[in-house]
């Protein structure tokens, strides 16, 4: 109990991370603008916004889309651009790029009409007779998650890059998610729930 009460602590304090600095992230983000735009907001809707994420979040994506390079696809989180493109980093880049991109801000975005009331239920409420958990649970009410557990915030997220994630964690294709637990969740989600609630956080401000 001691020991994890120290991991805790540690973890808490954030010093298991490299100090990220800003304008070292600034500087070092030249290459990222091509897929992710001057402001982390994204060009292609497929490729996520990255500007207000979580700076830890973002940290452990890109040692993960590392690891999942060096092991093969074996560990970690491999995609054939990300993690090429995180090969090199340093984890001081990776500390600094995810200060940066922490630091600004997201664009807005909206919740299509038509997904409004289904999304509002499966997203608070999940589904108990599927054994759904409610996405509200860990991504909290505005979709903001939090920094300290590890849960992104997806409040505002391109539509097309929740839904290809949501996809990949059902077919196991991602399979970086903590103790499973996204993977659990898309494995219970219908293509219509997917395309729902892929459109529904996009305006959960």
């Amino acid at each position: 109990m001691k020991k994890l009460a120290l991991i805790l602590s540690i973890l808490a304090s954030g010093s298991v991370w490299a100090q990220g600095s800003i304008e070292a992230g600034k500087a070092k983000s030249e290459t990222c603008v091509a897929c992710h735009g001057a402001d982390g907001n994204g060009i292609i809707t497929t490729y996520p916004k990255i500007a207000g994420q979580h700076a830890t979040y973002l940290e452990k994506q890109l040692k993960a889309l590392k690891l999942g390079m060096e092991s093969g696809g074996k560990q970690g989180r491999y995609d054939p651009v990300m993690s090429a493109m995180a090969m090199p980093l340093s984890d001081q880049d990776m500390a600094d790029l995810a200060a940066y991109y922490a630091s600004l801000p997201i664009s807005e975005n909206a919740t299509p009409e038509e997904v409004v009331d289904a999304g509002r239920v499966l997203y608070s409420a999940g589904d108990l007779s599927r054994g759904l958990t409610a996405c509200i649970a860990c991504h909290g009410p505005r979709g903001n998650g939090t920094e300290l557990s590890g849960f992104p915030k997806i409040s505002g997220q391109h539509a097309d890059y929740i839904k290809l994630q949501l996809e990949k964690f059902r077919d196991d294709s991602r399979n970086n998610d903590m103790n499973a637990m996204m993977r659990d969740i898309a494995k219970k989600l219908t293509d219509a729930d997917i395309d729902i609630l892929s459109k529904y956080v996009g305006g959960l401000h």
